[in-house]
């Protein structure tokens, strides 16, 4: 089945925890401290794979977790970092925030990346804190903790033509008979329900990827039909070919209706080049309207109308070179809509909220609460230099103001301290 947008859970690997500990030798009575670092937490990266064309992977997996870091260890050693986790997905693939729709990535090229969740650093250990005042430091630090975040996946096919039309104008049947897609044809609308991907050889020179785009109906950029589910695809094609069923009550109607919908769903689909065929040129009824639907569409301003039967396969090689020609002629790389810059404020980590609740003072930021969770609260000195933090943070003195008293519970992420003054 065609999954063409797909929900994960991710999150990054912990950082080791730095470790505290003492040179220990047999004729080195005063050992200094020698705890080495913990190593990196692994990334969640994703990576577009040429070969995958769908996101039905993500239905029977969907929560990817990367490994953390290894504790650092004696004798200045550093931790193992943790392996980084691939995730492949196809090209055309749009990287969301699940909770904001705020677009992360747009991958297409066969091979890039987006790392969609750092590892946490390392915690540092106790070497790093000696100094001539301290030269027995019992402080390190544990490893941040991994980034966790919820995307959503959406594809958008990259094919070189579409085929677009209204429903049982053929497109599936022309797929067919020019590539190796086997996609469900049968006399009757909204046979193809998903999108169709083929590989045609016209020669040795030419290769197209063709997409059959499932038939649009009137008001299907409001999603009526198959809807705006499938006219996102169309929007990565470089080459469009109209295909008119030439039994249908009124082909030139059809063409105009479809026209509409592309434009009102995205305007720069208009602007995309346009190969038109009356299909069934193999029935005669098909064959005698040829020319009436081609006068009709030449003074709407249509230059050439093709005329081809997919069953037969007549004069169909001739408009895929004619396609072909198209797409050559197309600057390689489209110029995008430019797009009013959008600026935003970076939130600074260092920024808290005090809150008073039922449990105690709860405050919240990013800065105090990755302190809290990389710190020794078994070590004094450890628990010295979190109280440093508050102060230079500015919040042991906002929480006085606040009205905190000496025994008041004090919660930092999922640590419930007691306040002493």
């Amino acid at each position: 089945m065609f999954i063409d947008q797909a929900q994960i859970h991710i999150r990054s690997g912990k950082g080791g925890d730095g470790v505290v500990h003492f040179r220990k030798e047999k004729y080195v009575p005063f050992g200094g401290p020698d705890g080495g670092d913990g190593g990196k937490g692994g990334d969640i990266i994703l990576e577009v794979e040429p070969s995958l064309n769908t996101l039905s992977s993500f239905r029977q997996k969907n929560k990817y977790f990367a490994d953390n870091g290894d504790n650092g260890r004696k004798q200045k050693m550093t931790g193992k970092s943790g392996k980084d986790l691939i995730i492949k997905i196809p090209p055309g693939t749009i990287v969301y925030e699940d909770h904001t729709g705020e677009v992360l990535g747009d991958l297409v090229t066969p091979g890039q990346r987006y790392v969609a969740a750092s590892g946490g650093r390392g915690g540092r250990g106790n070497v790093h804190f000696a100094n001539s005042r301290n030269q027995v430091p019992r402080v390190a630090e544990r490893g941040e903790p991994g980034v966790e975040r919820f995307l959503r996946l959406e594809l958008k096919l990259i094919a070189d033509i579409g085929i677009i039309g209204v429903p049982n104008a053929g497109k599936s049947t022309l797929l067919a008979s020019v590539t190796n897609a086997k996609p469900k044809i049968a006399p009757y609308p909204f046979t193809t329900l998903e999108p169709n991907l083929g590989v045609v050889e016209l020669d040795d020179e030419i290769v197209l990827v063709l997409a059959d785009i499932p038939g649009l109906i009137e008001g299907a950029h409001k999603g009526v039909g198959l809807g705006y589910a499938f006219l996102k695809h169309i929007q990565r094609t470089r080459v469009l070919i109209h295909l008119l069923d030439g039994l249908a009550e009124n082909p030139v109607l059809d063409y105009a209706q479809i026209n509409s919908e592309l434009a009102l769903f995205d305007p720069g689909l208009a602007d995309k080049p346009q190969i038109v065929v009356l299909n069934k040129m193999d029935i005669p009824e098909a064959e005698k309207r040829y020319r009436e639907v081609s006068n009709t569409l030449k003074k709407q301003g249509v230059n050439h109308i093709w005329g081809i039967s997919a069953v037969t396969g007549m004069n169909v090689k001739t408009v895929l070179y004619q396609a072909a020609k198209v797409l050559q002629e197309l600057p390689e790389h489209p110029p995008e809509v430019a797009e009013t810059p959008v600026y935003k404020v970076e939130a600074d980590p260092r920024h808290f909220q005090i809150k008073h609740t039922a449990k105690g003072w709860l405050v919240i930021g990013d800065a105090i609460e990755r302190a809290a969770s990389m710190t020794y609260w078994e070590y004094d000195q450890s628990i010295r230099r979190f109280q440093r933090i508050l102060q230079t943070l500015g919040i042991e003195d906002a929480l006085r103001e606040a009205g905190v008293q000496s025994g008041d519970t004090v919660i930092i992420g999922e640590y419930e301290l007691e306040w002493a003054d």
